[in-house]
């Protein structure tokens, strides 16, 4: 047997006034995009948005249905809205942000595991990494480099 271990890199800042005005900016609009979420059932609200080379900003919202497991992450609405107006374009960087409407939430709000692997492919698409910007609705501010360093054992078409 042979043993690894996989890491990620994570740069966390105490504060927005920290961060590189991109993503700052980002991290806003992310914010903005949370009056646009549908929670009625969770409370949950999670707001994205992405940046594209070309510069333009496309946000997301969640949308909850009673069905669980149909229900729309923001994240993914964010990629989607970027890709059918840009379809050729690349996405540079995402952030993402929550509210609650029972308690704060102070610890940055990763991606599910379905939103890693829609980033990912993207990032496999483009043959270029995504920038992650997360937030909780205060608190630290992670950045992370790619998805791949999130979802870093990920499927690709290269099983196929």
């Amino acid at each position: 047997m042979k043993e690894f271990e996989i890491k990620t890199r994570v740069q966390a800042y105490e504060h927005t006034s920290q961060l590189p005005p991109l993503y700052a900016q980002l991290l806003e609009e992310a914010r903005s995009a949370l009056s646009s979420s549908y929670a009625p059932y969770s409370k949950f609200h999670v707001g994205a948005a992405v940046r594209m080379k070309n510069g333009k900003t496309l946000k997301g919202a969640n949308q909850e249905n009673a069905a669980y497991p149909i229900c729309l992450c923001a994240e993914r609405v964010a990629l989607g809205n970027a890709l059918t107006e840009l379809p050729h374009g690349q996405v540079i960087a995402m952030a993402i942000t929550v509210q609650n409407d029972h308690h704060e939430v102070s610890a940055p709000a990763a991606p599910c595991g379905s939103c890693r692997q829609a980033i990912l492919e993207q990032e496999i698409k483009q043959n270029a990494p995504i920038k992650l910007i997360l937030q909780g609705s205060i608190g630290k501010i992670y950045v992370i480099n790619s998805a791949k360093e999130m979802l870093p054992l990920g499927f690709d078409g290269s099983y196929l």
